[in-house]
């Protein structure tokens, strides 16, 4: 115990320890127990450090986290960045260093100015509060990372009742809750109200979750729609190759006309790796085939347009062809994957900054959602429905989300297994069925509770079959956001901070 709440090198090895713990909280692992413990240790740690030990606490929590949980940008990198195994490394390094300063930050913020070991319960509080913080901070900062969030863990844990009322955040929330007011226990037992008070504080919002589990905030607005998903499984080696141009497209349209009857076919994210305007012809022919049959057909191809002062530009798309409408700019660029942070700098210094299609811009809001059979789909592209709110924006004015990726990026590691999580997440926040259609998996069908319908093997070509519905009304979460939770975390740390400094004073 001493070693973890005192300052020096044994500390902050239990908290890197502490941190890696963290991933196996999520997919493909899914041992959400873990997180308890692991925020738990870190909540202890952090009880009777100065604002720079604690700095340094936070650091190697945050070290450990994200060297565990994304080692996966590391497959990036060098397998298709083309980095030599050193400097794949060393970037793989500074990207998690940099990640773990967050963690930094709040650990110092808290003992600097918000820690009060006299008051255990409103200690609990305004440490869920931070920690709740500092997860919607790391969403926005530098465009977002918003990755690892704890509320993951719940997908299939007690929790997952409370995402249609608060989001991810309402199980991150009480998570972080939970764990302090564990540490916390001892200090509460010495008056009978406050041990109550904090009883409830860590029973309650579980029990909560369990009996919303089953509960369905949306309802049918429609016949159920007959999917077909494709998955290429296309190396990305090839994918930008010229000369693999027509064998791509051919793949694409043999699945297609092979597909049985169906009311949408989806393609995956640059399904089609031309731009549109070169496409045309090929497009036109199944746009055509897909009506014929009385389906839609949803792709995604890169696609060239004048933005608003007109300058052309190039944007990561989805287009419906068949029965439907619509074209949808991706808004939530990669950072280096679409394009490259101060690319006068970098760009020709290694292949990474000078991948393929690296040179993305970035599509304006309010774009109306695709339509399809009737029916308005949310689109999502890869990296967009890992962001809460954006994708509740999206979803509040839709019947069905729809989400295409190439995850091919991150080969076999668990990095697209924890994009699936959240997109299932997504799912259940909203009360409606997503598809997800990828070129090398996972392929999936999500209902409205976060729970896969049908999904094919990562690795393989293949066509994916089953129903979605249409879905009608808001859930919670969707008619309010996260407004409700980051007002109580304002008011937490508020109060807080007055009362620390009143202490003082």
């Amino acid at each position: 115990m001493r070693w973890i709440t005192q300052p020096g090198w044994p500390g902050h090895l239990l908290a890197l320890g502490a941190g890696a713990l963290t991933p196996l909280a999520f997919s493909p692992f899914d041992i959400w127990p873990l997180l308890l413990l692991s925020i738990a240790l870190f909540y202890l740690g952090l009880r009777q450090l100065n604002g720079r030990a604690a700095f340094a606490r936070g650091w190697f929590y945050g070290f450990g986290l994200f060297a565990s949980g994304t080692s996966w940008v590391y497959v990036s990198i060098h397998d298709y960045g083309a980095a030599p195994v050193p400097l794949a490394v060393f970037l793989t390094l500074a990207f998690v260093a940099g990640l773990g300063l967050l963690f930094a930050l709040s650990a110092w913020i808290w003992a600097r100015w918000l820690r009060r070991e006299q008051a255990p319960l409103g200690d609990a509080l305004a440490f869920a509060a931070l920690w709740l913080a500092q997860e919607a901070f790391r969403g926005w900062f530098l465009t977002g990372f918003p990755w690892l969030y704890a509320g993951y863990s719940q997908l299939y844990g007690p929790l997952a009742g409370l995402a249609p009322l608060g989001g991810v955040w309402l199980p991150s929330f009480i998570l972080t809750l939970t764990a302090a007011l564990l540490i916390n226990l001892p200090r509460l037992r010495v008056r009978t109200p406050l041990l109550i008070s904090g009883l409830v504080l860590m029973i309650a919002p579980w029990l909560l979750g369990l009996a919303l589990q089953q509960h369905a905030w949306t309802t049918s607005s429609g016949a159920p729609l007959r999917v077909a998903a494709l998955q290429g499984n296309v190396p990305q080696q090839l994918k930008w190759e010229r000369e693999q141009l027509r064998a791509q497209l051919d793949l694409y349209s043999g699945m297609t006309q092979a597909t049985a009857d169906v009311d949408l076919i989806v393609w995956p994210e640059t399904a089609v790796p031309v731009l549109r305007k070169y496409a045309l012809a090929y497009l036109q022919g199944m746009s055509a085939h897909a009506a014929q049959r009385g389906a839609a057909l949803i792709t995604g191809l890169p696609i060239r347009q004048l933005n608003q002062h007109g300058e052309p530009r190039y944007y990561n798309g989805l287009t419906v062809l068949g029965d439907g409408a619509g074209t949808y700019l991706k808004q939530k660029l990669v950072p280096f994957g679409e394009y490259v942070p101060l690319q006068d700098l970098l760009r020709g210094l290694i292949a990474f900054f000078d991948l393929p299609m690296s040179d993305f811009a970035r599509g304006p809001s309010g774009q109306p959602l695709l339509q399809a059979k009737g029916y308005t789909l949310a689109p999502y592209i890869c990296y967009e429905v890992v962001y809460p709110e954006f994708a509740a924006s999206l979803a509040a004015q839709s019947d069905i989300l729809l989400t295409v990726s190439n995850d091919t990026w991150f080969g076999s590691s668990i990095g697209p297994l924890q994009h699936l999580q959240m997109a299932q997440m997504r799912a259940l926040e909203a009360g409606r069925w997503m598809i997800r259609a990828t070129n090398n998996g996972v392929t999936a069908l999500i209902d409205p509770f976060g729970r896969i319908s049908v999904q094919i093997p990562q690795f393989e070509q293949a066509t994916l079959y089953g129903e979605v519905e249409p879905m009608q009304g808001l859930t919670p979460y969707l008619r309010w956001r996260g407004w409700p939770m980051a007002l109580l975390s304002i008011a937490l740390l508020g109060w807080a901070l007055y009362r620390r400094s009143h202490a003082r004073t």
